[in-house]
């Protein structure tokens, strides 16, 4: 006996029968300019690294980065967010390369807005891979992070890289206070138009492995972990309190990051404040996808876009994801 009153008059599976109809009522949509392609970028000429924790993902150097910049470019992917790669000559306790005007970040910078100039650059101002602890900041005596010190470092490393070009500045630190210091410095100093992409729930995740691998931190870290500045995986509200206190401090956008298992963070920010809010699928998310496809336990394309439609659905108005070139490139094949 049909105990739903409902039923047979709505079947839900008649919207589902044909490919025509299933589209017209798609709640949600990944597109290119969803899309933010992070690029690991090192030292010297026609020079590229493979990174064996992230199959298919290179580091750079500038040369090399120009090129892919402008393919990305045509490809109609809006930004790319760099990440230098430090070698351990120029990495100290002060960190004092993170605002080297000639660095190699500030250097990508300068060359992508004069060649690429449409593309948007985002630099990660965060002193790990220039300090030779690989913490995010400057550090006392018995190893822990200081605060204030630290958040004057973040401001010079901020300045050099809007006065290179940088279209976003983007803070993954998470120190307390640093957006409202960083703001104002950027204001002072007439960059006024500097948008500031906050890491504000950055969470102690396990997923960042890789991630280190490709940037030489890893090493510097030595089994020492993050977790007096980072977020505790097991809080929720905690990141609503952040994530209010950077969008006071004058943050244009803010950032959940990791993003698949942190969905449910993404889902309550943008419910919560309606503002610009990110995702950032990181290397240890890659890094599964990857050895899942090429084991041949996971379809490639339909899995890849799955995941990223998923950060949509929770609510992210962008993604940033290593897999950004590969989907963009099967969207312009799509359409």
């Amino acid at each position: 006996m049909n105990t739903n009153r409902y039923f047979p008059a709505s079947r839900m599976r008649r919207m589902r029968e044909h490919d025509f109809s299933r589209r017209l009522m798609a709640e949600h949509q990944l597109t290119v300019n969803d899309l933010i392609y992070p690029m690991f970028i090192i030292e010297g000429e026609n020079k590229r690294e493979a990174i064996a924790s992230m199959p298919g993902i290179e580091r750079l150097s500038l040369d090399l980065l120009l090129t892919e910049a402008k393919e990305l470019a045509v490809l109609g992917i809006p930004a790319i967010a760099l990440f230098p790669v430090t070698a351990s000559d120029k990495k100290s306790l002060q960190a004092e390369e993170a605002w080297n005007p000639d660095a190699l970040a500030q250097r990508a910078v300068r060359l992508l807005k004069q060649q690429v100039p449409e593309l948007g650059i985002i630099t990660d101002v965060a002193l790990d891979p220039f300090t030779t602890h690989g913490q995010d900041g400057i550090i006392d005596d018995n190893g822990y992070v200081l605060n204030d010190i630290t958040t004057a470092a973040l401001i010079k490393q901020a300045l050099s890289h809007a006065a290179a070009g940088a279209d976003v500045v983007a803070p993954s630190d998470m120190m307390d206070g640093r957006i409202g210091a960083i703001r104002e410095a950027l204001e002072d100093a007439g960059f006024v138009n500097t948008r500031i992409m906050a890491y504000s729930a950055k969470y102690a995740s396990s997923y960042y492995g890789p991630f280190r691998d490709a940037v030489g931190s890893a090493g510097n870290l030595k089994g020492g972990n993050k977790k007096t500045y980072q977020m505790d995986p097991a809080n929720s509200n905690e990141a609503l309190h952040e994530v209010a206190q950077d969008l006071e401090e004058g943050a244009d956008m803010v950032m959940v990051k990791p993003g698949m298992p942190y969905l449910d963070i993404v889902r309550r920010v943008k419910d919560e404040f309606g503002v610009p809010t990110f995702a950032y699928q990181v290397s240890g998310e890659y890094a599964m996808h990857m050895a899942a496809i090429q084991n041949g336990w996971l379809a490639e394309k339909p899995v890849i876009m799955e995941s990223l439609l998923a950060f949509k659905r929770a609510g992210a108005d962008g993604i940033l994801t290593y897999f950004a070139k590969k989907v963009a490139m099967w969207l312009k094949q799509d359409f």
